[in-house]
Formats: C-alpha cells, sequence, structure tokens
C-alpha cells in the first residue's frame, strides 16, 4: 500500500535532517516540498565540521545513494584533537596518521556543514526548496494543513514533518511539552583573521581543535582550514536565569571579557586572547533538553524529527546523525508497505524514536554532567587514549 500516493508532503526546515528525508522520499516517488526560512542557499554562514557515524549519518546517506558524493567532499584530514588543562599543559594529542578507514566501526569521517548541505541539495528535484519561508502558523483544513508564512505566503499539504531546530513551529502542534535547562549555558564566537588576532591562541592548535578542561568548565576552540577563522566555545554549569540578569552586551568584547576574567579566573591569561579581537560578536546558549522519557499520541499526518523532536545538549556529538538517522526511519516508515494507514506508520516512526531518544538523551546528560565536573580532564583524557589505541 502506497501511503503517499497523492498526498503532498511539507518538509519545514531544510538542515541535514530534512534534507535527507526529502531525499529519502523523492527516491521512492513521494511529492515533498521543502520550506526554508532562509533568503537563498549562500546566506547561512555554517558552522563546524560534522563527524558522521557509521550507523546514523552515514547509514542514512547509504540509503540516499549519496555515499560517492560524501567520500568526494569529506575532510580526510580530520581535525587533530589536542586536551589540554586550564594552564595550557597537554595531556593528550591526537595522532592522526591512522583514523581508520570506511567500513570501520569507529570511523567518523568529518566534512563541512556547507558542504553536506549542497550534496544534499544538489541531490534534490528542481524547485523542490521554497526560500525565504519564515513559518510562523499552521491552521488545520479538515484533514489537511495550511501553512502560514512571514512574508505573507501561504501553502497547503497533507503531511507536515517537523525539521526546524530548537525553536521549531511545529512541535506545539504535536505537543505541549517542553524542554528542561541542563544547567549549562554555551558561549559562542568566532575571530576572523585568527593570525592577527590571536596569533599565540592560533600558535597553539596545530591547524586542529583544542579541548581546554579545567575548573569545571570548558573551552573547545576550531581552527577552521582554508578561511583564517577561529571557532571557539566556552561551557560551564550557570543558573537558568543568568542570561536575563547578567547584564553583559554580548556584542562589547571588553565587556565579555571582564566576565570571562572573573568566570575562568583560574586560567592561564593566553585565553584572555579570545576575548580580544574587535568586532567579535558573542552568542550564549543555555543548553536545553527535551524529557527522556517523553511520549505523545501519533497524528495521522504531522510528526517531528531531529531537534525539534529532541532537542539536547551537544556533548555527545549526537545531533545531526540522529536527525539523519530520524529521516531514514521516517521514510521507512512511510513508504515501506507495512502499514495501512498514515497513523500506524507515524506512530511506529515515534515509538522508535523515543526508544532511541532515551538512551542517546541519557549519553548525552551523563556528559554534560561529568565535562562540567572536577573529574573532566582526567576522564576525557582517558577516553582519547582508549580511543586510538
Amino acid at each position: 500500500m502506497n501511503l503517499l500516493n497523492n498526498k503532498g508532503i511539507a518538509i519545514i526546515g531544510g538542515g541535514p535532517g530534512g534534507l535527507t528525508l526529502v531525499r529519502l522520499l523523492q527516491k521512492k516517488g513521494a511529492t515533498v516540498k521543502v520550506y526554508e526560512r532562509d533568503f537563498n542557499k549562500e546566506v547561512r554562514v555554517q558552522g563546524t565540521r560534522l563527524d558522521l557515524h557509521k550507523h546514523s549519518g552515514l547509514k542514512a546517506l547509504e540509503e540516499a545513494g549519496l555515499m560517492d558524493a560524501f567520500k568526494a567532499n569529506y575532510r580526510n584530514d580530520n581535525e587533530r584533537t589536542r586536551i589540554v588543562d586550564e594552564h595550557t599543559n597537554i595531556l593528550f594529542d591526537e595522532n592522526n596518521e591512522n583514523m581508520g578507514n570506511f567500513g570501520d566501526e569507529w570511523f567518523s569521517p568529518e566534512i563541512e556543514r556547507g558542504t553536506l548541505r549542497t550534496i544534499l541539495l544538489d541531490s534534490l528535484k528542481p524547485d523542490t526548496v521554497v526560500w525565504d519561508s519564515h513559518i510562523i502558523s499552521l491552521e488545520k483544513k479538515d484533514d489537511a494543513w495550511e501553512i502560514i508564512f512571514e512574508n505573507g505566503n501561504k501553502a497547503n499539504a497533507d503531511i507536515i514533518i517537523g525539521a526546524d531546530g530548537a525553536n521549531s513551529k511545529i512541535r506545539p502542534f504535536v505537543t505541549p511539552i517542553q524542554a528542561f535547562y541542563s544547567g549549562v549555558t554555551i558561549l559562542q564566537a568566532t575571530i576572523e583573521n585568527v593570525d592577527e588576532n590571536a596569533p599565540n591562541i592560533n600558535a597553539f592548535f596545530k591547524d586542529g581543535k583544542i579541548m581546554a578542561l579545567g575548573d569545571s568548565k570548558t573551552i573547545t576552540a576550531v581552527s577552521a582550514k582554508g578561511d583564517d577563522n577561529l571557532k571557539f566555545a566556552l561551557s560551564w554549569k550557570e543558573e537558568i536565569n543568568w542570561l536575563e540578569e547578567n547584564g553583559i552586551n554580548f556584542k562589547n568584547g571588553k565587556q565579555v571579557l571582564e566576565w570571562f576574567r572573573k568566570t575562568y579566573s583560574s586560567w592561564n591569561p593566553i585565553w584572555k586572547e579570545l576575548f580580544e579581537a574587535e568586532n567579535t560578536i558573542f552568542i550564549p546558549r543555555p543548553q536545553y533538553c527535551m524529557p527522556l522519557d517523553q511520549y505523545w499520541e501519533a497524528q495521522p499526518n504531522i510528526t517531528l524529527l531531529g531537534d525539534a523532536a529532541h532537542l539536547m545538549p551537544p556533548f555527545a556529538g549526537e545531533g545531526v546523525n540522529m536527525a539523519m538517522f530520524d529521516a531514514l526511519q521516517l521514510s521507512k516508515s512511510l513508504t515501506n508497505g507495512k502499514f495501512m494507514d498514515l497513523k500506524s506508520a507515524i506512530a511506529h516512526y515515534e515509538k522508535e524514536m523515543f526508544s532511541r531518544f532515551a538512551e542517546i538523551g541519557k549519553q548525552t546528560l551523563d556528559n554534560t554532567n561529568w565535562m562540567h565536573s572536577p573529574k573532566a580532564l582526567k576522564k576525557m583524557t582517558k577516553l582519547f587514549i582508549k580511543a586510538e589505541r
């Protein structure tokens, strides 16, 4: 039984999860549109590299018929990771000579976010993505949906799939369950012209990644090869109302530096260089997580994937991989012919998704806790040493 016959599907959000789902559904002949809020594919500044895992992200790409394109574009110079303490003492320096091969159980090849997006976009039928489509609401129209956009446009669809991330506009139409604060906040920034603006930090990288842990806090910094930028993030335990009450202008580097000196007072002065470049914009991100036991009754024409379904902190590196695997599992449920109706197919997908998130979400929260504890440096070093053996 073809559950998608004569059905129009709208996927809200053009990230890796949403675009993977489109590719998989189009391979099965489904009629799909993606509504993405970006003005066009060139607008958004993409983040740091992604590492894709064998049994999730890579498996989805293989099912999508895109492994050749991935292999032609992945970064085979995987970022070298150096683990240091807050005083810049080196505890581990990764040996990058043998990072594994495709098919190896723990091989996690890296790819630039923008490159992955391009691979997925290029695999779709023309005009699949409708850009400049920032959704503000849905309205139920009999057994279908009307989608209302900020620019005044409207669209209709028989099935809605929310792949629109942490601040999903689709999630409230599926469940009232809300995320809870994890207890940790992240502060992100990018330094441009790093050779000039942060030369001492940049010289410490060896063209890779530094993970610094100490005093129950972290600094992670990534040297982006080829564009002379350095992306970094701090994470620490903080009160839930800190963002509203701290009084910091995050466009003012001097104010952020003053906060850093107090909060990271035991750290080596070299780290101050991260805050001294002019025109650096800092973005605070309190980290939220959906309840691990979340559950809702399936509906016949709407569901969620990725962060919209199971938002969690980034401390297990599973976010994009889970989103792409959601796409794979949802596409199978909708097209494998095993279910009599859409509600049963969606319910099957959501049941598996709930179970998967309960396990990976727990791992993520465990990581979030120990990475911001006094034992963090010792444990992280042991994990990397074990992984390299």
